[in-house]
Parts: C-alpha cells; structure tokens; sequence
C-alpha cells in the first residue's frame, strides 16, 4: 500500500506550462460559378479531409482522390470545398489546427455558418469523426468513408446532426466492424445515420462513395437551427 509518507514533498511540484502548436497547412479552397455573382450570398462550405497517402508537402497528391479529384475533372460543386493537407505522413491530423483554418476562411470568405459540411477518408474519416465530437455545434451534415473511432465517442456527437456512412466490407486496412459498430452505437441512441455498405469492396471504397448519386443534394439540403 502506497501512503503519503512515501512520497517526498520536495519531489512533487505543482506547475503551469503554456505550449503553442503552430502547423502548416496547404490547402485548396474552391468557388462555386455563382460565388462573385451574388455578392451578397452566403455560401455552404464542405470541409473535406484526405486520407494518410495524401498526407506530406506536395500538395497535388490531393487531387488523387476524392473532392479534390472530382475538382481536377471539373465537377461543378454546388459550394465551396475547403481540402487541406496533412503535411505529417505518420501522424493523425491536427483537427485543432483545421479549425482554425476553417474559421479564418470563414472570416475572409461568405461562408454560411450554418451550412458547414464535413467529410473524410480513412485517417481523413477517423479526423472527421474526432472533429464532430469535438466541435459538435459547428457541422450541419457528416460523411465519413471507411474511418474509424471509439464507440463511447458517440454520445458525444450532436444528436440533430444528420450522418452518412460508407465502407467496404473487405476493407483491411480499417476493418469495416469499425464502422459498423460505431453505426449501430448511433442508431441505438437514435441519430440520423445513413450507412452505405459495399460487400466486397476493401479500403478504397471512397471511389465510389463519392460518385453516390445524391450524396451532394443530401448535403446541401442540411442547415443547422
């Protein structure tokens, strides 16, 4: 048994340490056609987060996949995409320092607060899952392709936040039950979970998830209260 006396008073200290974390972060922001028409409007934003093979100092490997690459092809979104980069290849996103990027485009830009849209891949899906926990009055809709998170994160998810799910169930990298859990937590308790499950498909599954027809007017048609 471990008593008080054993401990030597001038062995422990009590002590305050204010750390900064500064982070460098490439990103590419989008405008819709209409964006410097209508002066006057505000605009929904999707903040869309890649996955660990996009991540390091080159920002053109974020054309490979997902928003980015539908951008490189010419897909007219119907909001502006904010798609920063990782710039660490073996470290999780700094989901604090993607908030403070999107508030400072926020500032600068006609964003709609309202209408912020979220969405990852992979170690991208797992940081989206982090980022509506974390900040869960920021968000008005959520899709997450194959990532993960504890299952206990999600009582702590706004409850009016609309969510879709994909993943595949072959995925080896992040095990589809990864998802699958964390969906069946959700319904349980009662969220709005859309899950979209791609039997046979392994980790890249978000190349068809975003093709999903609808997915886009899905978004669009959310707005926080």
């Amino acid at each position: 048994m471990i008593t008080q006396s054993c401990i030597p008073q001038k062995q422990l200290i009590e002590a305050e340490e204010e750390t900064v974390l500064r982070e460098n972060l490439q990103y590419y922001l989008y405008f819709p056609e209409d964006y410097e028409e209508d002066t006057d409007q505000l605009f929904p934003l999707l903040l869309f987060l890649h996955g660990g093979g996009e991540s390091g100092e080159n920002l053109e490997e974020l054309k490979k996949n997902g928003p980015p690459k539908m951008l490189a092809e010419g897909y007219p979104f119907p909001f502006m995409v904010l798609a920063p980069q990782n710039p660490h290849k073996k470290k999780w996103w700094n989901v604090h320092a993607v908030m403070q990027l999107l508030d400072s485009v926020m500032a600068h830009h006609r964003v709609d607060p309202k209408r912020i849209y979220l969405s990852g891949l992979s170690r991208g899906g797992s940081a989206a899952w982090d980022l509506a926990v974390q900040y869960p009055d920021r968000f008005a809709a959520l899709a997450v392709v194959c990532g993960m998170a504890p299952v206990p994160y999600a009582s702590w998810i706004d409850k009016d936040l609309p969510i879709w799910v994909f993943h595949g169930t072959e995925d080896r990298s992040i095990p589809f039950s990864e998802s699958e859990n964390m969906v069946a937590a959700l319904k349980e308790m009662g969220y709005d979970v859309t899950f979209t499950i791609y039997e046979g498909v392994g980790h890249d599954s978000w190349i068809q998830a975003y093709q999903t027809e609808g997915l886009y007017d899905w978004m669009v048609s959310q707005k926080r209260d």
